[in-house]
């Protein structure tokens, strides 16, 4: 059954179909390029979108994937709240972690290139003051995330990433120092997210892709 998606790349939101059988991890990690048809490409510049028959995403170059049909969730997961900066997104959600998860233990690592959040909230970075965009779940490159911050270390999820540790409405860096900051205020849900500068609809949480 074909799945509708956006795809959000480092230049613009990817909206239209993907043909390929098999829930949208596994699309992502097929070692293949993600083919979206019916496809329409919403650059970041706030030209108008541009309708194309189909496209061909290279798996790395996919920072954000949502679809239409939400993949399974982990049960008996402990969710984390965690922020992040993705390109030119800033994404705020939560991680699952089953009981007893220590980030320490090679068994705790994730082992492909897509986390799962859920509770996803999207919006452009450079727009902290516009709009969100909200889902029920996401998958996230976590090798194009630039930086973390959450209630634990994620080191080995988002390799290369700045970490920052929150507790108790403070933000320090992994190193330890106190930067003394409070979380970032998130914006409204509703409202066109940074890519309301793409002329893109907000997608409710459960709704088709527009």
């Amino acid at each position: 059954m074909p799945i509708r998606v956006e795809i959000y790349g480092a230049a613009g939101v990817a909206v239209g179909m993907v043909a390929q059988a098999g829930r949208l991890r596994e699309v992502l990690e097929s070692g293949t390029d993600l083919l979206i048809e019916q496809a329409a490409w919403h650059p970041l510049d706030g030209s108008r979108p541009q309708p194309s028959g189909s496209l061909a995403i290279a798996e790395d170059d996919v920072m954000i994937a949502i679809a239409d049909q939400v993949d399974d969730l982990p049960v008996h997961a402990q969710w984390h709240d965690i922020a992040l900066d993705v390109g030119p997104y800033r994404v705020s959600g939560q991680i699952p972690t089953m009981p007893g998860f220590d980030p320490g233990r090679a068994l705790a690592r994730p082992t492909g290139e897509f986390v799962l959040l859920r509770d996803v909230r999207i919006a452009l970075a450079v727009d902290a003051g516009g709009g969100v965009v909200t889902q029920p779940a996401a998958f996230v490159n976590r090798y194009v995330v630039d930086r973390v911050a959450a209630d634990l270390m994620l080191g080995f999820f988002f390799p290369g990433a700045e970490m920052v540790l929150t507790s108790g409405g403070r933000e320090r860096s992994a190193a330890g120092a106190g930067s003394g900051t409070a979380p970032e205020s998130t914006t409204t849900p509703g409202s066109a997210v940074g890519v309301s500068a793409i002329e893109q609809p907000v997608v409710q949480p459960g709704s088709a892709l527009a």
